[in-house]
């Protein structure tokens, strides 16, 4: 499997992905909304892109595929409640369903809701398992559920989905905001060593050449997957008195995601 990151830019902080078969050079556009800057990739490459997959269905994860369509005549993927949201849907993908590029890549599905209800995310099937996540996991936080999302699914996700899979699992998410989130991290855990550590590099940073993390990284570094923490606790209860001795991991994922919001 190869895997093309590629940095938009643009005022969002995005990020496309390809994903090619060694093989054959066919290859998957994930969120290609820097269109042009994709189709250019892939032709360098010498890869065909025949198919798209939207994470979700946000105009900055879809507003590319019209014209990568036009130019490939690529298949348009994506959850499979998310066909009168998202234009021209192709293909509507559960939990568990599988895409194949080329001869040798096979990407997974899960059913990710949170930051929206319409969310996957795609675990490749590789001897390191790589995980698109989209905006449901970046590197150090968590999607917001402003547009169409929950809480309530989002801490389901991630509690029940994300903290289960391998923790060499590399992380791709559908952002840069690796030095905004490892901030918030020190916010609410300032002992947090493994934060202290990776901060100062990602500082302003080229994005293009951003860390890529693992899962067991996070579980170091992600304020959302480190529920348990008592310094993290002892902090969020400066913010929420009313947080009870031994809060459950629901309600500090929830708080969490409260302050966030506003950070």
């Amino acid at each position: 499997m190869l895997v093309e990151r590629i940095w938009t830019a643009n005022a969002y902080r995005n990020f496309n992905y390809l994903i090619a078969c060694p093989e054959t050079g066919e290859a998957l556009a994930i969120d290609p909304l820097d269109h042009a800057k994709c189709l250019a990739t892939a032709k360098a490459k010498g890869w065909e892109i025949t198919q798209i997959l939207n994470t979700h269905e946000h105009h900055d994860h879809t507003g590319g595929n019209a014209a990568v369509v036009a130019a490939t005549g690529a298949k348009v993927i994506a959850h499979h409640k998310a066909a009168g949201k998202i234009s021209n849907m192709d293909r509507g993908v559960q939990a568990g369903d599988v895409i194949k590029v080329g001869n040798t890549v096979e990407l997974e599905c899960l059913d990710t809701p949170g930051h929206t209800l319409c969310h996957i995310c795609l675990r490749s099937h590789t001897e390191q398992p790589a995980l698109f996540s989209g905006d449901t996991l970046f590197n150090a936080g968590a999607g917001n559920v402003h547009n169409g999302g929950s809480v309530d699914a989002l801490y389901a996700t991630f509690a029940e989905q994300l903290a289960r899979l391998p923790d060499n699992t590399l992380v791709y998410p559908g952002h840069d905001y690796i030095e905004n989130n490892l901030a918030f991290t020190l916010a609410r855990e300032p002992d947090n060593a493994a934060a202290q550590a990776l901060l100062p590099g990602v500082t302003g940073q080229d994005p293009a050449q951003s860390v890529v993390t693992t899962l067991a990284q996070e579980k170091q570094i992600n304020t959302f997957m480190r529920l348990g923490s008592p310094s993290l606790i002892a902090k969020l209860r400066e913010a929420f008195p009313d947080l009870p001795d031994q809060p459950d991991a629901k309600t500090v994922f929830s708080r969490l995601r409260e302050l966030r919001n506003s950070w």
